[in-house]
């Protein structure tokens, strides 16, 4: 009897207990994890694959478009040899619907020198690349993929697959 006695006076709060714990764990809001940047772009009909692999952080004000996104250090690589590009470990611009604008922090090597990508804009299933005096198309399934940092889209010594360029060059 004295065993009992001595559980029933330790354990009659029990009951109470279990249902603060139960209370607690439902009315505790639960915090949505903030989208990643690859998330975002997808948000604004851009494909994943105009970020390189690494973004460790992004800021993007929702009321006026302007985004910045960070990697650890400067990223560049090449794509299928032809295109080198170089991101800095800051990138900055204002995005809306389809359009990434006023770009900083991109570049692509044309020739022997480097120039900056300014404007990205997608009209359907191609995206339009603008570094100010002219630009280059590309099919947006192009981009289905982020490349990575030092090999971009050849890491393991297969190419993954080709990159197509609709080679108009315009002025625009």
């Amino acid at each position: 009897m004295v065993f009992d006695s001595f559980f029933a006076g330790r354990f009659n709060f029990f009951p109470q207990i279990l249902c603060l714990l139960i209370l607690l764990i439902t009315v505790t809001p639960s915090f949505a994890e903030e989208p990643t940047a690859y998330e975002v772009l997808k948000s604004f009909n851009f494909p994943i694959g105009i970020l390189p692999k690494g973004v460790t952080g992004y800021d993007l004000e929702s009321s006026t478009g302007k985004f910045s996104a960070y990697f650890n250090g400067s990223c560049s690589f090449s794509l299928e040899g032809s295109y080198q590009l170089k991101y800095e470990p800051t990138i900055k611009g204002y995005i809306t619907k389809g359009k990434l604008s006023s770009l900083e922090g991109v570049s692509v090597k044309l020739f022997f020198m480097w120039v900056d990508i300014v404007e990205v804009s997608r009209h359907g299933d191609t995206l339009d690349f603008s570094v100010g005096i002219t630009g280059a198309d590309f099919p947006v399934v192009n981009f289905e993929e982020c490349p990575q940092c030092g090999c971009g889209l050849n890491c393991y010594g297969e190419n993954i697959r080709k990159i197509r360029t609709n080679l108009l060059v315009s002025s625009s």
